[in-house]
C-alpha cells in the first residue's frame, strides 16, 4: 500500500519574495488595484470620447436643421429646393430623408435645401403663399422665382435627376 502525501500550503512565489505584496498581505490587491485604475482609465477615456462624438454630431444636427429652415435663403442666387414640411407626417419626413439623400450628389454652390416647416407660422405662411399643403417640394431659381412643384413621395434617385434638370434650367431663366 502506498502512502499519501499530504500537501503542504505553499504561499505563491511573489509572495515569498515580498513582491506585489499589500500591507494587508494580500498579495494580489496592488496588482489588481492598478489594473483597475489603468482599465477605469481607459474606460473614462472612451466614454468621453462617445460621448463627445455623439455631442458633435447634435450640435452639427442642429446647425444644419437652422440654415435649412432659413427661408431666407431663398432667392440668394442659387438654385433652391424648398419641402414643405410637418413633422409629425410620416410622408413628409420619408420626403425629407429622401430629398435629404438625392442632395448629398451636389455641391452648395449648385443648388439648396430648404424646409418650411408648417408648425410655425413663417413655414405655415410660406405654404400658404405658394399656395400648397405638405409632403411637397417646390422649386425655384437662383433669383427666388419658383419654376415648378412636386407633391407628393419620391425615391432620392428620382429626385437626383429632377434637381439635375432643375439646376440647368435655373441657369437658363
Amino acid at each position: 500500500m502506498r502512502r499519501q502525501r499530504k500537501r503542504v500550503n505553499q504561499t505563491p512565489t511573489k509572495a515569498k519574495r515580498g513582491g506585489n505584496q499589500s500591507p494587508d498581505g494580500d498579495p494580489s490587491s496592488e496588482g489588481s488595484s492598478r489594473r483597475d485604475l489603468l482599465l477605469k482609465a481607459r474606460n473614462g477615456l472612451i466614454a468621453v470620447a462617445v460621448i463627445g462624438g455623439a455631442g458633435w454630431y447634435m450640435v452639427e444636427e442642429v446647425r444644419a436643421v437652422n440654415r435649412e429652415q432659413d427661408l431666407s435663403m431663398l432667392g440668394n442666387g442659387v438654385a433652391t429646393v424648398v419641402q414643405i414640411h410637418d413633422p409629425q407626417c410620416p410622408k413628409c419626413t420619408a420626403l425629407q430623408r429622401e430629398a435629404r439623400d438625392a442632395m448629398d450628389g451636389f455641391e452648395a454652390s449648385e443648388i439648396q435645401f430648404l424646409v418650411a416647416n408648417i408648425r410655425t407660422d413663417e413655414g405655415r405662411g410660406f405654404a400658404r403663399k405658394h399656395g400648397v399643403g405638405h409632403v411637397t417640394l417646390l422649386l425655384f431659381d437662383g433669383k427666388g422665382k419658383r419654376l415648378d412643384t412636386l407633391v407628393g413621395p419620391n425615391t432620392a434617385k428620382n429626385l437626383e435627376r429632377v434637381f439635375r434638370r432643375h439646376i440647368s434650367r435655373s441657369k437658363q431663366s
